[in-house]
């Protein structure tokens, strides 16, 4: 029976020696022991499902495993992890966006004639309520419902409080109700 071999112990150039050669796969299997649930819990911010989440950090762990070598400082692995991720994620949101695109969109089921009469009746009545809106009530509403702002970006264009577009929403809203309840 051979003797065994003693273990290695490592020296000074050693060290330069792994530096030189990028993170070693040990150091990526502790980052993955140690920060696998973060960087799944970075991709739940960016999408929207578990399994595509888990899909984009394992992606990025092989990714920076393919690469080790070129990751010189191994302190910077979970920095280019992390960035890994959020591009993959951004990547899968693209993938996503330009499959729902290329589906062919059904035919809109035809709406009747009177279905598009009483739609008209019910825009023609609702402009004519915004009409007798004060001036204010109805900015704040058309920046808040049809410009789709929010409160803070109605205040800022403009130029009153945020209290003050709170207070004319409403109001507005409450005029509205009012006027589109009661008989023409």
């Amino acid at each position: 029976m051979p003797a065994a071999r003693p273990a290695r112990i490592p020296n000074q150039r050693d060290g330069a020696e792994d530096a030189a050669a990028g993170t070693t796969v040990d150091h990526l299997t502790e980052t993955y022991r140690k920060h696998y649930r973060s960087l799944l819990g970075l991709a739940a911010l960016l999408l929207d499902d578990t399994a595509s989440c888990e899909d984009v950090v394992q992606e990025a762990f092989i990714r920076v495993h393919s690469a080790r070598k070129r990751v010189r400082d191994p302190e910077k692995t979970l920095a280019y992890l992390r960035q890994t991720v959020v591009n993959l994620s951004r990547s899968a949101l693209r993938r996503r966006i330009l499959g729902l695109k290329l589906l062919s969109k059904p035919m809109p089921d035809m709406a009747s004639a009177e279905e598009g009469a009483y739609d008209l009746l019910e825009r023609d009545s609702l402009i004519k309520a915004m009409k007798g809106l004060q001036r204010r009530q109805r900015e704040v509403l058309v920046l808040r419902y049809f410009a789709d702002m929010t409160e803070a970006q109605a205040a800022e264009t403009l130029g009153i409080s945020l209290g003050s577009v709170k207070a004319y929403g409403s109001r507005g809203i409450a005029a509205l109700r009012v006027a589109m309840e009661a008989p023409a």
